[in-house]
């Protein structure tokens, strides 16, 4: 459970990092990457621990698919709460098709 509390705390950061600055459309670009990589650099202090310490349990391949599903939801929220974006249909059936991908990775074969 703590790779995918630091997961998902990371994933948070992150998402941040790349799609916040979009309400500041006024500020200048630079401004904007100079924050989303200090915005980043606590990502990485999250990610880093979470891929090390759940390597033990998982294969990097579960790793990798549990980080892209938290993404996705991590992303959903903050697209609805943050950037008040509605969530169509068509974007949880794709993202669904892609959380089917988690079935796969994780079947033992």
């Amino acid at each position: 459970m703590k790779t995918v509390f630091l997961l998902i705390l990371s994933n948070v950061f992150m998402t941040f990092a790349w799609y916040g600055h979009l309400k500041f459309k006024n500020v200048p670009l630079w401004q904007v990457i100079v924050v989303s990589w200090l915005i980043a650099f606590f990502e990485y202090c999250l990610q880093v621990p979470a891929n090390r310490i759940g390597h033990g349990v998982y294969s990097a391949a579960q790793l990798k698919t549990m980080q892209e599903v938290i993404t996705l939801l991590v992303f959903c929220g903050f697209s609805v709460l943050y950037l008040k974006e509605p969530l169509k249909w068509n974007y949880l059936v794709g993202f669904g098709c892609m959380a089917m991908a988690v079935f796969f990775v994780f079947k033992k074969w």
